[in-house]
C-alpha cells in the first residue's frame, strides 16, 4: 500500500514523497482514513510508529479543503504533554505543510510568552501546546476557540501521568461541542478509557503495536552494582562499547546535572536535560544529542516522552523507576521502527522493590548478568547472638507478652 492509496491531496503527497517515506506504517494506514471521514479516533500507538503523521497529514487535508468559516479563532488544537514533544510535532507540522496555505504555531512554557502571544495576533489555523501554557494564554484572552473543529491529544496518558487531567477538563468545557476529537496513547489504561468516554463521540478505535509488543525487539540486561559504584560502570560501559548515541535516565535532577559533570570531566560529550533546565537549554542538548556532538544525554522521566532519535542504539536506567510504567517509555526510546535496540539497567539491593514492580508489569523476570570487576559486595550477615543476647532477649520477649496478657485483662475487666 502506498500513501496515495489512503485519499492524501497533490500538495501532501508531494511532501511525503520529498521525505523519502513510500509506504504508511499500519497505524498511518489505519488512522489517515478514519479522519480523513471525519471520525472520532482512538488510536492505542508509541512514539516512533509515525503516529503525528497519522493524525497531522488529514488534520491539514480537512482544513485546506473546508474555507474558513470565521476570520478569528483556531481551527485545530493539539495539546502535547511535554515542551519537548510540542516543539517536535510543530515542527512537523510545518515540514508536512509546506506547500499549503495553513499556518502553525506551538506555545509552552519555560520561554517567554511575549512572542507566542504575538504569533498568534497574525492568525494560526493550528496550534499546538502544553496544557499549562495553553490555559495561561486563554485566560489573558489571546486564544479563541470558539470555532475549534479538530482536538488531538497526544500521548494522552502522559498528560494523565503528569496531572494534566483537571486542565483537559477545563478545556473540555471551553470548546464547541460539534468537533472531531482524536486522542492517540500508548497504553489503553481505565483512566484513557474514562476519559475517552467523556471527551469523544462514537469513536473509532485503532489498537496496534502497544508498548509491550514493541520491547519484543529490546534486548533487556540488568547488572548488579553496589550503588556507590553506578557512576564508574556506566563510564565503564561507555568506554568499552561503541555506542554512537548513549541515552542515559536518572531518577533525580540533580543526580542528572552529576552525572553530567562527571563525564565531562573525563572527555565525554554529555549533557542533562530536566525540568529545571530552561527551555533554550533543553533544546540546545536535544539538537545536539541529535547531530552528535553530544554522545550522552541524560535526562529523568520527563525525556522519555519528548526524544525521538531514530536507530538510538542504547538505553540506560542509572536507575530503577519508581513507576514501572516508566520503565517502558524509557526504553522504547531504543527498537524503533522493528529494529533493534538494547537497554541496559544498572541494579543495586536497594532496588528490590522496584525491579519486582517493574518485572510484573512486563511479565518477565530479568536475568542478572554480572559485570567483571563491578560484582556487588555480599551482604554482611547479622551478628551472632550472644548467650547473653539471648537470655536478656528472651526476657525482653516475655515482658512485652505479660504486658500484652495484662492490657488484655485491663480491657476485659472495663
Amino acid at each position: 500500500m502506498s500513501f496515495s492509496t489512503l485519499g492524501l491531496c497533490t500538495e501532501l503527497l508531494s511532501t511525503v514523497t520529498e521525505k523519502g517515506y513510500s509506504e504508511p506504517s499500519p497505524i498511518q494506514k489505519n488512522a489517515i482514513p478514519a479522519i480523513l471521514n471525519g471520525r472520532d479516533v482512538i488510536a492505542i500507538a508509541q512514539t516512533g510508529t509515525g503516529k503525528t503523521a497519522s493524525f497531522s497529514l488529514p488534520i491539514l487535508q480537512l482544513l485546506a479543503e473546508k474555507p474558513r468559516q470565521q476570520e478569528e479563532g483556531i481551527r485545530a488544537l493539539i495539546l502535547a504533554p511535554t515542551r519537548e514533544l510540542a516543539a517536535q510535532v510543530a515542527k512537523n507540522v510545518e515540514t508536512y505543510s509546506q506547500n499549503m496555505n495553513i499556518r502553525s504555531t506551538a506555545v509552552f512554557g519555560g520561554v517567554r510568552i511575549e512572542p507566542q502571544k504575538h504569533a498568534l495576533q497574525q492568525g494560526v489555523d493550528i496550534l499546538i501546546a502544553t496544557p499549562g501554557r495553553l490555559l495561561d494564554l486563554y485566560q489573558q484572552g489571546d486564544i479563541n476557540v470558539d470555532n475549534l473543529e479538530i482536538l488531538v491529544l497526544d500521548e494522552a496518558d502522559r498528560m494523565l501521568d503528569l496531572g494534566f487531567v483537571e486542565h483537559i477538563q477545563h478545556l473540555q468545557s471551553l470548546l464547541p461541542e460539534q468537533r472531531q476529537t482524536l486522542l492517540f496513547s500508548a497504553t489503553f489504561s481505565k483512566e484513557i478509557k474514562t476519559l475517552a468516554t467523556q471527551m469523544l463521540k462514537n469513536p473509532e478505535t485503532i489498537e496496534l503495536a502497544t508498548a509491550h509488543d514493541h520491547i519484543e525487539n529490546i534486548t533487556q540486561i540488568l547488572h548488579p552494582v553496589d550503588k556507590a559504584r553506578k557512576h564508574e560502570l556506566l563510564i565503564h560501559l561507555i568506554n568499552n562499547n561503541d555506542w554512537s548515541q548513549i541515552l542515559v535516565f536518572t531518577r533525580t535532577k540533580r543526580g542528572a546535572d552529576t552525572l553530567r559533570n562527571e563525564l565531562e570531566a573525563l572527555d565525554i560529550a554529555a549533557e542533562s536535560i530536566h525540568a529545571n533546565r530552561t527551555q533554550q537549554a533543553r533544546t540546545k542538548a536535544l539538537d545536539g544529542f541529535r547531530d552528535g556532538s553530544i554522545k550522552v544525554l541524560i535526562g529523568t522521566d520527563l525525556a522519555a516522552r519528548g526524544i525521538d532519535i531514530q536507530q538510538l542504539p542504547c538505553v540506560i536506567n542509572i536507575d530503577l523507576p519508581y513507576v514501572p510504567e516508566d520503565y517502558i517509555h524509557r526504553i522504547g526510546r531504543t527498537g524503533r521502527a522493528s529494529s533493534k535496540g538494547l537497554a541496559i539497567s544498572l541494579y543495586s539491593d536497594d532496588e528490590a522493590k522496584q525491579l519486582r514492580a517493574v518485572e510484573r508489569f512486563t511479565g518477565r523476570q530479568f536475568k542478572k548478568t554480572f559485570v567483571e570487576g563491578f560484582i556487588p559486595k555480599p551482604k554482611p550477615k547479622p551478628a551472632a547472638a550472644t548467650e547473653e543476647d539471648a537470655l536478656y532477649g528472651n526476657f525482653e520477649a516475655d515482658d512485652k507478652s505479660q504486658g500484652k496478657r495484662k492490657s488484655k485483662g485491663r480491657r476485659k475487666r472495663r
